[in-house]
């Protein structure tokens, strides 16, 4: 039975020789369609022995590849004309595509809808004509779509994901198919009820002249066919956004080539959608809502506790190149982390290449559903692993954000919009408030890895970030003490005398003194005033207002707590730093040795003391970084900055 179904869906569409009788042939044998398309669903009624053959092992594939082969040899016979064939005409007229997608539906036989996919995909690919304005190709297509998708895991999955492939290519080529592809749940034709009609009523225009009816029967319906394992059923209409939804879907899945092929075709839709499909994706679509959920899917299948040091080994990692758990860097919960980071990447790629509207829509989307609604708590929780997690994961997540309108919704998540100066009376209650509370938090863990957070923040290219937690409260005040002689040497001053010659020990390998660090910080210094040219903040101070009355300076509350540990840190080791080191024997020795472990010269190895001196160093290098920055922004081209053009680095 299943070779005599090959036969008759040949015939369908004409069989014939590859001659100039193709088409006669083709229109003839097509004139009793509607009595073929009876005997074909009699004889499937009557002749079951072999409906358990998969398909593929029948002549069903190699009948499909001739039905395509017709096609394409008619195009190329009318290549000049451009107009659909005779053979084209009788496959729109008789619903031979929708025939097809019924059979694949109902997988009859077994492995039907691999083949459908495969043909639908390749006549789609092959066949020149623009198919997909008709109405009986535009509507098996929807169904199709239907089919796809749905389910994680499904066999179809690689077909699916190539038939999706060329929709997506033929959108690209013609990027106005998309709303008619997304709107295409109200778009089906009026029920034929007669054997045969004209070319006119069966060969639809383009899109606009695409009737819109809200119902239809089914295939099976309209043709009285009924398959094994099921009884007639009818079509009850279209889902909404198939072509979205099949792709979303496909995204998800657990082969890694089927997944990444899905979101390049979303990334291309959202990227050449004209104005009105953006709107539609975003009014009447799942889109944003579905991959913000989905996203907080995988932040939820994390475990609870993660390393904060864990978590920055993933820092970076790009949806492109899944990464794969390695014996050198695996941790419980590294695969879940890596998933939910992929996500976060892909959803910042698709707000980067979208249509403004879709762009901010989903970065809204993005922020309410994880930023707001999950981490958000965390954040304000009082346990403590709870808060270092959620941290070091929005650290991550900040260091790797790239798309203008994501980001600046995270800007306003973190640190709000109010741009006033504030007082030391204020009370205030919101996220950034708290986080800045994190900063010096009874937990050293905790205030390292909210400092870590405001670092990554402080780099993004964001003037609204740097006004809110530092400059609302220092304009109209000037800090250049403005006639005072330049100092003759800047060895001497800075920072660099807080620490004790007795506790320097740079010199003793060959360091001099901080000129390494004025390197560094020359090239953060000019990195810095190139990123914020564009922000047009005025090149000297603004003078202040004679009549303004003396108000007590409130550095804001970001600066306090840097300040205040920035003091503590002074206070404990240099206010008796003399005096201890007195009671270390062999000081200078042992320090000099801490400082060749602490660089990887020697091994390290435990000795009494070895916080103190540490503690000396790091204190050491902090003090020439400080000096070095407070040395490179007097004005770049004064005598005394002689530089060679720094390297370029991250900030």
């Amino acid at each position: 039975m299943l070779s005599r179904l090959g036969a008759l869906l040949q015939e369908a569409v004409g069989a014939g020789r590859r001659s100039h009788q193709l088409c006669t042939t083709c229109i003839r044998m097509g004139r009793p369609g509607e009595s073929r398309k009876n005997s074909l669903t009699a004889r499937m009624q009557n002749e079951r022995q072999d409906e358990n053959t998969p398909a593929k092992k029948t002549d069903i594939p190699w009948r499909l590849k001739q039905m395509l082969d017709i096609l394409v040899y008619e195009e190329k016979q009318q290549a000049a004309a451009g107009e659909a064939g005779p053979c084209l005409e009788y496959l729109l007229q008789h619903k031979i595509l929708e025939t097809l997608c019924t059979l694949g539906k109902a997988e009859y036989p077994p492995g039907m809808r691999q083949q459908v996919f495969l043909f639908f995909s390749r006549i789609l690919a092959q066949v020149q004509h623009p198919l997909l304005h008709y109405l009986n190709v535009h509507r098996p297509v929807q169904k199709l779509l239907q089919l796809g998708g749905t389910a994680a895991g499904s066999p179809t999955e690689k077909e699916e994901v190539h038939f999706t492939t060329i929709l997506c290519t033929k959108i690209q080529q013609d990027p106005a198919l998309l709303t008619y592809i997304l709107e295409g749940k109200k778009v089906v034709g009026k029920k034929e009820t007669s054997g045969h009609q004209d070319k006119s009523s069966s060969l639809e225009e383009p899109s606009s002249r695409v009737p819109k009816i809200d119902g239809e029967s089914s295939e099976a319906q309209a043709t009285g066919t009924h398959f094994p394992g099921g009884t007639e059923e009818p079509d009850n209409g279209l889902g909404e956004n198939n072509l979205l939804a099949s792709l979303i879907g496909l995204c998800k899945s657990k082969k890694s080539r089927v997944a990444l092929k899905a979101q390049e075709n979303l990334l291309l839709l959202v990227g050449v959608a004209p104005q009105a499909a953006a709107t539609y994706l975003v009014q009447r679509s799942p889109l944003c809502s579905a991959m913000a959920e989905h996203l907080c899917q995988l932040y939820q299948a994390m475990p609870n506790f993660l390393d904060p040091a864990d978590i920055a080994t993933l820092e970076g990692i790009s949806w492109r190149v899944p990464s794969a758990p390695s014996d050198e860097a695996s941790f419980p919960g590294r695969e879940a982390l890596a998933a939910f980071l992929g996500w976060f990447d892909y959803c910042d790629h698709l707000i980067r290449e979208a249509h403004e509207v879709v762009a901010g829509a989903l970065a809204r989307a993005v922020t309410e559903k994880l930023f707001v609604a999950t981490l958000q708590p965390q954040l304000l929780h009082v346990a403590e692993q709870s808060i270092l997690t959620s941290t070091a994961l929005l650290t991550a997540l900040l260091h790797q954000l790239c798309s203008p309108a994501l980001l600046q919704e995270a800007v306003d998540f973190f640190v709000g919009s109010d741009r006033q100066p504030e007082a030391p009376e204020d009370s205030p209650h919101s996220l950034c408030s708290h986080l800045i509370g994190h900063c010096d938090h009874l937990s050293d863990e905790i205030s390292i890895a909210t400092l870590r957070l405001f670092e990554e923040l402080l780099q993004k290219p964001n003037e609204q970030i740097v006004h809110t937690l530092l400059l609302r409260n220092l304009e109209g005040r000037t800090y250049v003490a403005r006639g005072l002689p330049e100092p003759e040497s800047y060895e001497d001053s800075l920072f660099l005398c807080l620490v004790p010659e007795e506790a320097k020990t740079s010199a003793f390998l060959e360091e001099t003194g901080y000129d390494t660090y004025v390197h560094d910080a020359y090239g953060l210094f000019q990195e810095c005033c190139s990123r914020v040219a564009s922000w047009g903040w005025p090149l000297a101070p603004t003078p202040l207002d004679p009549h303004e009355p003396e108000t007590p300076f409130f550095e804001g509350r970001f600066l306090q707590v840097l300040f205040n540990r920035m003091a503590r840190i002074l206070d404990q080791v240099i206010g008796d730093l003399m005096q201890r080191i007195q009671r270390v024997p062999q000081f200078s020795s042992k320090l000099l040795l801490v400082r060749k472990q602490l660089t990887g010269q020697v091994p390290g190895e435990q000795m009494d003391h070895q916080t103190l001196l540490q503690g000396v160093v790091v204190l050491e290098e902090f003090c020439k970084e400080l000096a070095a920055i407070a040395f490179v922004k007097f004005p770049p081209n004064s005598p005394h900055l002689n530089l060679p053009p720094p390297p370029q680095r991250h900030v």
